[in-house]
């Protein structure tokens, strides 16, 4: 675990919620490293907000995004170097407000990427505006006299969007969370792991999950129907329980793979034209 440390001064709030995602990330780090995957081989992206300092903490390759493009950075990177686990950190704002058209097209080409959408259900580092997954009536600096908005569900939208790889945990369970990160790096393809995570600050749901958060069984991730059973019930309000684990898992060819095979013949074709013209 040491080998993972940085020198920066960690500037989260005491209490935040990402003390918990930065225990299961470096977790499942180091349980990937064991099982084989050089560290020089694992990258983080991260995005703006309080989650992707997590980039900071974190002795590996990184590359800070723009708010909301960290995806497209993610997406470059693969593209570029195949080998690579790329990892994407950022908070609801950037992946659904300004970041979701890369959200939903990452999923939709299965890039082999891995997102972690870290959930505050709000814009925690500008201290609570509200998002896309706000809900109705919350009260933050945007919307002083509560929001009028309903809030839309994340993960129907990746099931949309044909992700191959949907699920949600819990910043505060940190072995379940880790437990999905591996078997999310591991993947090929798109993966979404949604991380509810409280704002100790600004909308403190820790009482909230406490109580309404549960592990949920799904013996068939590969059925829609039952993905979009457990999916839909939690609307992202206040009420209802709130189901944790993975979702929907499938398995076909992700983009890198469909163009590097392209990029193989492409290959192939320029030798051959440059030889003919020796």
């Amino acid at each position: 675990m040491e080998k993972l440390e940085t020198s920066c001064s960690n500037t989260w709030c005491p209490g935040c919620g990402n003390f918990g995602l930065l225990a299961a990330v470096k977790e499942a780090v180091n349980s990937l490293i064991e099982s084989g995957t050089p560290k020089e081989k694992i990258v983080i992206v991260s995005d703006i907000g309080c989650n992707s300092k997590i980039a900071d903490y974190l002795n590996l390759n990184s590359f800070y995004g723009l708010h909301g493009r960290s995806i497209a950075s993610a997406e470059g990177v693969k593209l570029a170097n195949s080998d690579l686990k790329v990892l994407v950190f950022l908070g609801d704002g950037a992946a659904l407000d300004e970041g979701i058209s890369h959200l939903i097209h990452a999923a939709k080409r299965n890039s082999d990427i891995n997102v972690f959408l870290v959930n505050n259900r709000l814009f925690a580092l500008t201290t609570g505006q509200f998002t896309a997954v706000s809900p109705k009536g919350l009260k933050g600096k945007s919307t002083p006299e509560g929001s009028i908005e309903e809030p839309i569900n994340p993960l129907e939208l990746m099931m949309a969007s044909n992700a191959t790889f949907i699920a949600r945990s819990y910043a505060l369970k940190v072995q379940h969370l880790k437990n999905l990160i591996i078997e999310a790096v591991n993947h090929k393809g798109f993966s979404l792991v949604e991380v509810l995570e409280p704002c100790v600050s600004f909308f403190n749901t820790m009482q909230f999950y406490g109580e309404k958060a549960y592990e949920a069984v799904n013996d068939d991730p590969s059925s829609k129907e039952k993905a979009m059973g457990l999916i839909k019930e939690w609307n992202y309000s206040e009420e209802g329980k709130v189901p944790l684990g993975l979702f929907y898992k499938i398995e076909k060819p992700s983009y890198e793979e469909q163009m590097n095979k392209k990029e193989e013949g492409r290959e192939a074709d320029i030798a051959k034209c440059i030889q003919s013209h020796i």
